[in-house]
């Protein structure tokens, strides 16, 4: 991605330092990096489908769309290299760090504003379809993934987690270019949905919204926390610890027979493959790679502690072992012992 034009003091910094400094300090913004062309492309889709309203977009701590204003929040990370280095390495992961995901959760976001800016959520027919907008929004939701409710957009079935976020999701299938979200959707009851955003956004194309103002919510020059506390408190959101029932499965993939005792350790082996597995659960699971860390942290000391070696093709343990933290993972998300929540 193409480098911001302007330079900071922050660029050259360590980490430790780079955590220090407040978020206000910052002071990075959209313009001449790539985030404007990821803006740019997601007001040429809108215009491309008639609908008149440009969310506005300003840089903050994360991703929203604010009650009653139809504008769009993107996180400051994104703004440069340096701070999307740093994220990587706090959460394990670059939410929208790529130009694909950016315009997921851009069009995702804008449906959010188009709701706020034409106070769809008033509607009759869009309260029967996708719930009352005033409902409690939950700090965590309970999802059914075989539903066919709801489409399928972002990550962790995020359309079960609120009315509000089941139109954001749904427009954003409707809005992605090229999506054949009705022969993709044929059978579901959610195309009900689809056809209905099809029909509304028809209705208003052209339209002037109802609101317009252009208020920022938590502007990044606003907001005092340093980065180590913003990390501090985003880590912890998604912390999450299973029971630790690895070792009769650990025990199954690994040995701990004397004779493969000249075998590499089973705790090497995992530290060795862990990115590469993590990233790959993380992909078809949904779960946030931190959460998944954890896990492996557990996995890897109950290893040493029951001294089992990797005995075997690296090739299909990797793969033996990928499957064990897949299915450890769903069980966590979906089993009888579930955790039963997911953080929104």
């Amino acid at each position: 991605m193409p480098m911001p034009r302007r330079k900071y003091p922050w660029e050259k910094l360590s980490d430790a330092q780079l955590l220090q400094r407040r978020l206000s300090s910052l002071r990075v913004s959209a313009e001449g990096t790539w985030l404007e062309d990821c803006i740019d492309t997601l007001y040429e889709e809108l215009e491309e489908r008639g609908i008149r309203l440009r969310p506005h977009t300003w840089i903050s701590s994360e991703w929203f769309s604010p009650a009653d204003v139809p504008g769009i929040a993107i996180p400051f990370y994104l703004a440069h290299p340096r701070l999307m280095k740093l994220e990587n390495k706090m959460m394990l992961d670059v939410e929208g760090g790529t130009w694909s995901e950016c315009m997921a959760i851009l069009r995702h976001e804008a449906g959010h504003a188009i709701q706020h800016g034409y106070q769809l959520q008033r509607r009759r027919r869009w309260q029967r379809l996708f719930g009352r907008s005033s409902k409690h929004y939950p700090r965590y939701y309970r999802p059914n993934p075989a539903s066919r409710q709801y489409v399928q957009h972002l990550r962790l079935w995020y359309a079960q987690s609120h009315p509000d976020e089941d139109f954001a999701e749904t427009f954003a299938v409707w809005l992605r270019p090229r999506s054949n979200w009705r022969s993709r959707y044929a059978g579901w009851p959610a195309l009900k949905k689809l056809e209905y955003v099809d029909e509304l956004m028809a209705e208003i194309a052209g339209k002037r919204p109802l609101v317009t103002t252009r208020e920022r919510v938590d502007p990044l020059h606003e907001l005092g926390q340093t980065l180590g506390e913003h990390y501090k408190k985003k880590q912890a959101f998604y912390t999450f610890r299973p029971p630790k029932t690895y070792d009769r499965d650990l025990s199954r993939l690994f040995s701990a027979d004397p004779r493969h005792r000249r075998w590499p350790p089973a705790s090497s082996f995992i530290r060795r493959h862990r990115a590469r597995i993590r990233q790959l659960v993380a992909r078809w699971t949904g779960e946030n790679q931190l959460t998944l860390d954890a896990v492996l942290d557990d996995m890897i000391s109950r290893c040493r502690e029951l001294n089992l070696r990797a005995v075997g093709s690296d090739r299909k343990l990797v793969a033996d072992f990928t499957v064990l933290l897949t299915a450890k993972t769903m069980h966590a998300l979906f089993g009888p012992s579930r955790r039963k929540w997911i953080a929104l």
